[in-house]
């Protein structure tokens, strides 16, 4: 069996058992992180990489005359020079439909929050507005029932369509949009046919030329003053400046994010900026943690170990 070094182990959290993967191969290095040029070293040996965010690019693999096989902690793959990888015949494997439960849980709490205004109704009894108030509940937010409402899903694949069967639970009718920048080859019907009659968007899909800045300012405003919006698919699929300015301005009803463009934002964000200046707004940000339940996290060390000795069925 191979030699294999775990990269950045910090990444799948606290109490995670590595044990299928070390059954897998003959010898196991563990480092909880990595840079791309420590990398280079600590793989000098190894036969397989697995790594979920440090980047191997193709210095790096032009390096590594050992390596065979990159094994991604992750669905998405941007952080492998996948050309390189094939050049250097380094196959690289990802893990899919890990976190299916724990996203599509994730996905309806934001849901849900935003329709029952949360955010302003929390900031509220934090202000002492109810302890206050001659009345005995506070209205001051109308909420948005969810049953009849009108869902619309972009990205149809195991997540999207597991959050649709949630949202049908509540009542909701879920429409799936045409894949961006295939429209003309979807029977489904366009996002730009859908949004104005939406009321809750949620994405679920993966980042790229088609899909970026998806909902940006004119898009925006062809929507109803009611529409929420879930992000938690990747950063930059909303255009977050221009959805903040619609929600500052009325124009959307609300929105919740799980992902921003760069992560973690040591820049900072102007979403961020809003919450921590305790704007009035309907407006939730987590910190890209919808996949971290331990079901789900301890499911990519057995879908990982299943890629490695796939890949020795393969080649041996």
């Amino acid at each position: 069996m191979p030699n294999a070094v775990i990269l950045d182990a910090q990444s799948l959290g606290p109490d995670i058992d590595l044990t299928a993967i070390r059954d897998a191969v003959t010898h196991l290095e563990i480092h909880q992180q990595s840079t791309t040029a420590q990398a280079r070293e600590r793989l000098a040996d190894a036969e397989i990489a697995i790594v979920n965010k440090v980047r191997l690019d193709a210095e790096t693999l032009s390096q590594l005359p050992s390596l065979r096989l990159i094994c991604v902690l992750a669905t998405g793959l941007n952080n492998i020079d996948l050309d390189a990888a094939k050049a250097h015949n380094i196959t690289v494997k990802n893990v899919s439909a890990y976190g299916t439960a724990s996203v599509s849980q994730h996905t309806l709490m934001l849901m849900l929050s935003l329709a029952n205004r949360l955010p302003r109704y929390q900031a509220d009894i934090a202000d002492g507005k109810w302890q206050a108030s001659d009345f005995f509940c506070l209205q001051d937010h109308p909420t948005l029932q969810l049953a009849g409402k009108q869902l619309v899903m972009v990205g149809q694949g195991e997540l999207g369509s597991e959050v649709a069967r949630l949202a049908e639970a509540f009542g909701m009718q879920v429409t799936f949009a045409a894949r961006p920048g295939n429209e003309q080859n979807d029977q489904r019907p366009s996002l730009d046919d859908l949004l104005p009659s939406a009321d809750v968007i949620s994405l679920h899909c993966p980042l790229n030329d088609a899909t970026k800045h998806l909902l940006n300012k004119e898009r925006l405003a062809k929507a109803k003053s009611s529409l929420l919006i879930v992000n938690c698919a990747r950063g930059g699929i909303i255009d977050e400046e221009a959805a903040l300015e619609a929600l500052r301005s009325g124009s959307i009803g609300g929105l919740a994010v799980d992902v921003l463009p760069v992560e973690p934002p040591k820049d900072g964000h102007a979403l961020l900026d809003a919450l921590a200046n305790a704007e009035p707004l309907n407006l939730i940000v987590t910190p890209h943690n919808a996949w971290i339940t331990p079901e789900a996290r301890q499911n990519i060390v057995g879908l990982t170990a299943d890629n490695i000795r796939a890949w020795q069925t393969e080649n041996h």
